[in-house]
């Protein structure tokens, strides 16, 4: 082999490279003591809720039906199955996307400002693969972070409340394992439901040295698009903004399902990751790391 092809086999990084590099990231996330407290409050929401409607109960209330909100969260006494789909209605809006911004805004600017970002980029690993390793992170964090809450909220429930056949919100009776599987279908799509976050934060990410920083920024965006979606003056931008659909996962809880909302919130999801996926993509890869 002349010195020449001896060199560049030594640049071409291995295929198990790329998972070694995905394991890496995934093991170095989900030790740090940031993630590990995102995900307990994360779970300790449905303990609240769960409780809050239970004392409501107890004191004469309706369970949360005439606050306003998805239909389903008035079932919550009936089956303790429907606090599942309460607790992700109710984190979704801040909790959930706050905790995919902070570790999808870390990922990239928090190895610059610790110093490590340099050495990642010493290893025959390309920055596109690092950057693909980071936003796969992210999205096994939104899947993580769904079914924390799904789980606590299926553990409170059942703890507080009868469980049984469900009945959906079309009035159609389902078992209650069909009504588990609804359950998790639900938590995968929430998850989805937060790439467009994940994308953002990851560009917003690429844009700065400082973890810090880029956090706060995500998160400000984030804050900022939720309070866009709310103005009725608004309403012709509104489809195109990435919460705008979120809540659309209680379709699934329709016989026959209604897809058409959904398949919108995906395909808006999807778009959002494509544009700032290949944002951070340019800004990375030109970037001039120093630290």
């Amino acid at each position: 082999m002349s010195q020449a092809e001896t060199a560049a086999a030594v640049r071409a990084p291995s295929p198990l490279w790329g998972l070694s590099l995905l394991r890496s990231e995934v093991g170095t996330t989900f030790r740090r003591w940031r993630t590990l407290a995102l995900l307990g409050v994360l779970a300790v929401v449905p303990v609240l809720v769960g409780t809050a409607v239970k004392v409501q109960t107890r004191g004469g209330g309706s369970g949360g039906h005439d606050a306003g909100g998805p239909a389903f969260i008035s079932q919550v006494t009936n089956n303790g199955l429907f606090l599942v789909f309460t607790a992700l209605a109710a984190t979704l809006p801040f909790f959930l996307p706050m905790a995919v911004g902070v570790i999808a805004g870390d990922s990239v600017a928090g190895e610059a400002s610790a110093g490590t970002l340099r050495y990642l980029l010493v290893a025959p690993v390309g920055r596109t693969r690092l950057l693909l390793a980071k936003f796969a992170t992210a999205m096994l964090f939104c899947l993580v972070a769904a079914f924390v809450v799904a789980a606590s909220a299926l553990a409170v429930g059942a703890l507080l409340f009868p469980l049984g056949d469900v009945t959906l919100i079309s009035g159609t009776t389902i078992s209650l394992g069909e009504g588990l599987l609804r359950a998790a279908l639900i938590a995968v799509v929430v998850a989805m439901s937060l790439m467009g976050v994940a994308a953002l934060g990851l560009f917003v990410s690429t844009l700065t040295n400082s973890g810090i920083a880029a956090m706060a920024t995500t998160v400000g965006l984030l804050i900022t698009v939720q309070i866009l979606d709310q103005f009725p003056q608004l309403h012709a931008i509104q489809p195109y903004l990435f919460p705008h659909y979120w809540l659309s996962f209680a379709d699934l809880l329709r016989d026959p399902v209604y897809w058409d909302q959904m398949l919108r919130n995906l395909g808006l999801q999807a778009l959002y990751a494509a544009v700032f996926g290949s944002a951070a993509w340019a800004r990375f890869t030109a970037r001039d790391v120093t630290v």
